[in-house]
């Protein structure tokens, strides 16, 4: 089948985009406001951009229940910091709550059931319990084209800090994903969790 974005001629019962680009890994992104409100909201649309200096970016899409612009990107740039928590299958539950469009006062870590963990170089408190977390100063923000008027943003930060849960650092020093089996999102409503690897080795120059 070949279909054209533009006119989303598809013919199928759901738009299967978000099924061909998987799987996503998942920005937990924890900022708090100019009032120090902590807000707790997942991205899908999130991934590493740079490595030296390392950069991540993650992107909100659509308006939040005010009408006005996710409260992510909105305290990401009022106070210049966020957090990135990796999300384990242990966590997942909790992560997809944490979805949901609430008012600007609601601390989504107290919804979810969650603990705060304080970070050491920004603001934003970390998840307890998540296995990585990634300390971001705000760089900017590029808006994306629009689709019928409906805001999307790429909010892109300088990873100035890493937590690494020594139980999934393996005897070699290597992180070993299977020891907290990082969640990624794919199409629809279905998640995966990463618990197989394999190697190849890279072609000799």
């Amino acid at each position: 089948m070949f279909y054209e974005t533009c006119l989303n001629n598809h013919g199928l019962p759901r738009d299967p985009f978000k099924s061909c680009v998987v799987p996503r890994p998942i920005g937990w992104i924890s900022t708090i406001d100019s009032n120090g409100k902590a807000n707790l909201a997942p991205f899908s649309y999130f991934n590493a951009v740079s490595g030296l200096p390392p950069h991540v970016m993650f992107s909100p899409g659509g308006l939040g229940p005010e009408g006005k612009a996710k409260h992510s990107l909105l305290n990401a740039e009022a106070t210049g910091e966020f957090v990135v928590n990796v999300v384990s299958r242990q966590l997942a539950e909790q992560m997809v709550q944490t979805s949901a469009a609430v008012a600007f006062d609601v601390d989504e870590f107290e919804l979810a059931g969650l603990s705060k963990e304080p970070s050491k170089l920004v603001k934003p408190s970390r998840v307890a319990g998540a296995p990585i977390h990634l300390e971001c100063k705000y760089w900017k923000t590029i808006q994306m084209p629009q689709d019928d008027g409906v805001p999307c943003h790429m909010v892109i930060g300088q990873v100035v800090g890493v937590h690494i849960a020594d139980e999934i650092i393996d005897d070699d020093g290597l992180v070993d994903v299977l020891r907290f089996e990082p969640v990624a999102r794919l199409g629809y409503r279905q998640y995966a969790s990463i618990n197989n690897v394999f190697e190849i080795q890279l072609p000799k120059a």
